[in-house]
């Protein structure tokens, strides 16, 4: 264990969330010689709060990821906490927020992405899916994830494209080219170095690759290019740690479909996080992890309900050139192709949210029954082809927090495919009325920390609140 450093550590804390699942605790940061703080984040009118018990504390790194609905929150917080550094930071995890926030992202770099339009009015989206070509792919854009897909349709023509408008009331209506695929890999990196990477394929004669739809999985021949093209992605986004999801198109072409910090990972990819973390935090007191390129070929041949439970694995640094162990030879494993460097801190914003935050920042365009509403040109700064707005947003969360009744939420779940009364009093009794309504709001995936809430059910339960909360 090492002794303590002659320099001053900072003083590090957790940032949590309720009902968000926790990313780092502890046990991460296995020998770090000081306490580690947490803090919570309460939602719904908690930032004066919040600042002050991380003042209180005097925290000087805070370490998490924020969920998409508290990204431009936590952008404020941010701006109140001058001093304190978040790991990673709020540009970092721009591409946490949204789809559009992705597509943004990888043109600003000019990182290979499927030609994408957003549009912020539904006219304008209508008459574009009039007149274009399909296969067109079109996404939930809010949140860095889909669930599992079930936020991505391929629509197959112009009739199909306008009935799921009308079924979905995504905001802003996100389009785009459907890439014809052999499979996509996910490539998780920490400093710039690839730790891991699966190839994604989907089940014959589909298109999704999600493993929740049938999709499998293998860790064998991860092609460089996309390693690259990860990389490269890391690097600009100034991450400590981050993921791609990376489409490998029958034309031979890469193309990025989702990059962020928040995404699935084993707990001994957590540890490795926590041990880079330590070594640039402590200024290279604590080591730098070794990790070998290709670990996952070996690693990947090990059960995932037993890579679920292996935790603090390293390797030496004496693997050399080739080890003999049943007839098979490991010389990719010593390869150190891409080294684990040190992400630096950033004090200029790259992506303010007074120019990018365009979900919340647009105007919409005038209507003759909208007399009260004038007319106004999109912010500056749009990359993608077309923009435009669907209308208005769901309500307003807090406004709905005040007008829902515990009667009126019960009559909700009793509405949603395979939620009875016992689910609905579970549900309830974990979150309470304002907790169920700010997650169906801005956060339903929270809700799968409830028993039985999975996949589908959770599908459900999303699919049916835009359409009750428009009846109210």
């Amino acid at each position: 264990m090492p002794q303590p450093s002659p320099k001053k550590l900072p003083k590090l804390g957790f940032l949590y969330l309720d009902h968000v699942l926790r990313f780092f605790d502890r046990s991460n940061f296995k020998s770090w010689p000081e306490a580690i703080e947490s803090v919570v984040y309460h939602w719904g009118k908690d930032q004066a709060r919040f600042i002050a018990e991380v003042k209180r504390k005097k925290i000087d790194v805070l370490i998490g990821n924020i969920p998409a609905t508290a990204y431009e929150t936590f952008r404020e917080i941010a701006k109140a906490l001058p001093e304190v550094r978040f790991i990673p930071s709020l540009d970092t995890q721009f591409a946490n927020k949204s789809k559009e926030n992705v597509t943004r992202f990888c043109t600003k770099y000019d990182l290979p992405v499927p030609k994408t339009r957003i549009f912020y009015e539904r006219d304008e989206a209508l008459n574009f899916l009039a007149q274009t070509s399909y296969p067109k792919i079109i996404k939930k854009s809010y949140g860095p994830s889909n669930y599992g897909g079930y936020f991505v349709h391929k629509v197959d023509s112009f009739t199909h494209a306008q009935e799921l408008l009308e079924r979905k009331n995504y905001y802003p209506v996100y389009v785009q080219d459907f890439v014809p695929m052999e499979a996509d890999i996910r490539v998780m990196l920490i400093g710039h170095k690839p730790v891991c990477a699966f190839w994604r394929r989907p089940v014959e004669g589909e298109w999704l690759t999600n493993t929740s739809q049938g999709g499998t999985m293998d860790y064998q021949d991860v092609p460089q290019g996309v390693l690259d093209l990860a990389v490269d992605a890391s690097k600009v986004a100034n991450a400590e740690y981050w993921a791609c999801d990376i489409a490998v198109g029958k034309d031979g072409q890469f193309r990025i479909l989702e990059c962020a910090t928040a995404f699935a990972a084993f707990p001994y990819i957590r540890d490795w996080i926590g041990q880079y973390l330590m070594w640039q935090l402590s200024e290279g007191f604590y080591a730098k992890p070794h990790i070998p390129m290709y670990n996952w070929e070996e690693l990947g041949k090990i059960s995932a309900n037993v890579l679920r439970t292996m935790r603090y694995i390293q390797f030496g640094r004496d693997v050399q050139v080739s080890v003999n162990d049943g007839c098979e030879t490991f010389r990719e494993m010593s390869s150190d192709g891409y080294p684990i460097m040190a992400v630096g801190h950033r004090n200029q914003e790259e992506w303010p949210s007074e120019i990018w935050n365009y979900q919340d920042n647009y105007q919409p365009k005038a209507r003759p029954q909208e007399a009260l509403i004038s007319e106004q040109t999109a912010p500056a700064g749009l990359v993608c082809d077309e923009e435009g707005s669907i209308g208005s947003q769901l309500s307003d969360p807090e406004a709905l927090n005040q007008q829902l009744s515990e009667t009126q939420l019960y009559r909700f779940f009793s509405e949603v495919k395979g939620i009875g009364s016992k689910l609905a009093d579970s549900i309830i009794a974990t979150f309470g009325l304002h907790g169920v309504v700010n997650a169906l709001n801005n956060d339903p995936a929270a809700l799968s920390q409830v028993k039985h809430i999975k996949g589908k059910k959770l599908a459900n339960i999303i699919e049916h609140w835009p359409v009750f909360a428009k009846s109210l």
